[in-house]
């Protein structure tokens, strides 16, 4: 927000202030209320911590008009070191506040029919004194939205706590502060707010079922696009790809799309689609922009001499212009190619249907530095047919892990699961996995952090014999000499349409997995059969006891074939798409609090050093109050269940109060080059926001 500009929707202050607030301090005044048991949800409460500007973290000096003014810290107050103080001296139009940042980070987060208990300590010259609340509107941004109390004059530190009203649908955050419009002096200190619909004695959350399963909120909006593909770009945006959408009367037409979606504003731009870029692979370079590549040369023909074409056109998105520019064509056709990128930047390419619509056995090679794809001669090959997206995972030795996870009909020969050796063109087996041929549109992980590597597949089915989805999730550990497969626990079930209960061994297909700042697993998504049954279920998978804890709250949108779900730089989890056999698409987009956003306040991540971190450096960070831990998670690419790319890498730290060196690791193939969202953790075992950081 622009601090010198006057707003709006602040415009009424003045006059609500003087007719309106009366009348609702009758019913919204507490005077001296003792707060719940909930925990705190501001940041920097008490004041203490302050930005590179002098001023509190998370706090701004705001207002509008014409008015002589000054803000200040003082010494006089209620606790520790310092209060805000606000003067004004001609008030004339307009008013002055000291208010949380209208920020995704400093913002309380607030559940839709939920009230809250808003407190202050303060002093006022004035009777000219209101405590004034904004909102934020999922689809309009940050709103005005009341005045809940005028404050009477004290000259001795003194309490208000006043409740909300129930929050308003399509709320997620509010902002608040005591708003001065009068001559005189306002100083205040000691912010507490929580939530008071349900309190839960002696517990550090108080949101009652959200403390344990979270929140799903579906948006007021739709997506603009068929959206199959999903990139969150490293300004935070998320890049959504349809090309066709599976569309062959959009092919037809060559109606190609693709929308840069605002997770902030709920804004969707639209951007011009060179291509049927439907069904193609995509990664981030080390740079930050994207590589997408293949897509759909033509839909099956009606008279069945011809399946799906893979398209060779290569494109690289760039978030700078939000435009894509052609590279040189890939080598063979790819329709549903895996994309992963190595230790160095490049990127290898494997597996989908080649321009004939048969399987595209050619390895292909992506070099960051030329920016090029190799020749069919300068790449190493195996002539092998790995599947249609095979989820190959980067192992710190520069290997490639073959999970199993695939998409449609059956695995590969053999025992479903191998390692790709690209420098010798070797392939070894892997054994152990359980129903291989049936780990259709299942999902494969490398489980937090990347250092232990760990690998955790979950789920799937089979689209040409079409069985129940099954249950398993099978682990391995990479480090071992030899790895192999060992059965995991299993997903829990839920329900299906109705209602109705899963019994016996179903479990889904379609299911996506997310990795989570605190370090756990996020499963969701899925159903029974193929783009049929959707199955409503989620929890969460911890790797420390390698248990899912079931229950979860779960997306009231279906979510099967072409659904995709995945990370915000918010430590929020956004869900979209979903095409039953019926051909329709769902546009709606749902967004999942965790129950971290519901015990407390975030920490804030008040200063980096830099933002360009090199291999084996310690980075220094400043914090405002104690963390558990810090970590990168690479920004997810996702689409059919696969993100072979996504990783959580642990930075070991070292505190200083609150000056926190992060040593990033010196292997290259643990953390590939590039934009990663760095998070830490507080205390509380919530995680600020992200900083983006570059890696090499």
């Amino acid at each position: 927000m622009n601090r010198s500009r006057p707003l709006m929707s602040r415009s009424n202050r003045l006059h609500i202030a003087q007719l309106m607030v009366l009348t609702l301090v009758l019913f919204l005044a507490l005077p001296d209320r003792p707060a719940s048991a909930g925990a705190n949800l501001i940041a920097n409460p008490g004041l203490e911590s302050l930005a590179a500007d002098g001023f509190p973290v998370c706090w701004e000096q705001s207002g509008w008009g014409a008015n002589g003014h000054t803000f200040a810290l003082s010494t006089d107050a209620h606790s520790g070191a310092r209060s805000m103080s606000v003067t004004l001296t001609t008030a004339g139009q307009g008013d002055r506040k000291a208010m949380m940042l209208e920020d995704t980070s400093c913002a309380p987060n607030v559940t839709p029919g939920h009230q809250y208990d808003l407190s202050a300590w303060y002093k006022t010259t004035t009777p000219n004194t209101v405590m004034t609340v904004f909102r934020h509107d999922v689809a309009q941004g940050w709103v005005y939205w009341t005045d809940l109390a005028t404050l009477p004059v004290t000259d001795v530190w003194t309490k208000r706590t006043v409740r909300t009203p129930q929050i308003p649908a399509n709320t997620d955050q509010i902002v608040w502060g005591v708003t001065i419009y009068g001559n005189g002096t306002l100083k205040t200190d000691d912010y507490t707010m929580v939530d008071a619909t349900q309190t839960v004695p002696d517990e550090s959350c108080s949101a009652g079922d959200k403390c344990v399963k979270g929140d799903w909120q579906v948006m007021p909006f739709q997506s603009s696009v068929r959206a199959i593909h999903a990139v969150v770009l490293r300004n935070g945006n998320v890049l959504l790809i349809a090309g066709s959408g599976n569309d062959p009367a959009a092919f037809a037409a060559k109606t190609f799309t693709t929308a840069i979606y605002k997770p902030g504003t709920g804004q969707f731009t639209a951007v011009p689609t060179p291509e049927d870029l439907f069904c193609s692979g995509h990664v981030q370079l080390k740079d930050g922009r994207v590589l997408v590549m293949g897509g759909n040369k033509d839909y099956p023909a009606a008279d069945g001499s011809h399946g799906y074409k893979g398209l060779k056109n290569s494109y690289i998105f760039d978030p700078a212009t939000s435009t894509y520019t052609r590279v040189n064509d890939m080598t063979a056709g790819s329709w549903y190619p895996s994309a992963t990128v190595l230790g160095n930047g490049d990127v290898i390419s494997l597996g989908g249907l080649g321009e004939d619509s048969h399987g595209m056995v050619a390895t292909q090679y992506f070099n960051s530095t030329q920016q090029r794809w190799l020749g069919l001669n300068e790449a190493n090959q195996t002539w092998n047919f790995w599947g249609l997206y095979p989820s190959m995972i980067l192992m710190q030795d520069g290997r490639l892990f073959y999970t199993g996870s695939h998409v449609f009909g059956n695995g590969t020969p053999g025992t479903g699961s191998s390692i790709y050796d690209y420098g010798t063109s070797t392939i070894t087996p892997v054994p152990g996995l359980r129903k291989k041929d049936e780990r259709d549109q299942s999902m494969s992980v490398l489980l937090p952090p990347a250092q232990d590597q760990k690998v955790l597949t979950m789920g799937g089915g089979n689209i040409e014999t079409n069985p129940d989805a099954h249950r398993l999730t099978d682990i391995i550990d990479l480090k071992q000499a030899s790895p192999v497969y060992t059965a995991g626990p299993q997903i829990p079930q839920g329900t299906m349409t109705g209602g109705v209960p899963q019994t016996g061994d179903q479990g889904k297909m379609y299911v996506s997995a997310v990795l989570l700042p605190d370090g756990k697993v996020f499963e969701t998504g899925g159903a029974l059969h193929n783009r049929a049954d959707p199955v409503y279920e989620a929890s969460m998978y911890d790797p420390a006891t390698n248990t899912f804890t079931a229950g979860m709250a779960t997306d009231p949108v279906p979510r099967g074939y072409h659904s995709s779900a995945f990370l915000l730089p918010d430590g929020r989890v956004m869900a979209v798409g979903d095409n039953p056999g019926n051909g329709t698409f769902d546009k709606r987009v749902s967004v999942y609090s965790p129950p971290y956003l519901f015990k407390g306040a975030r920490p804030q991540i008040t200063g980096l050093s830099t933002p360009n971190w090199a291999y084996g450096s310690s980075n220094t960070i400043t914090v405002d109050s104690p963390i558990l831990k810090a970590e990168l998670i690479r920004p997810a690419a996702v689409t059919h269940s696969s993100d072979p790319n996504q990783r959580f890498v642990d930075l070991p730290m070292t505190v200083n109060g609150n000056s926190i060196s992060l040593n990033l690791t010196s292997n290259p193939n643990l953390a590939p080059p590039g934009w990663y969202m760095l998070f830490v953790v507080g205390t509380n075992g919530v995680p600020s926001v992200a900083k983006w950081v570059k890696v090499g």
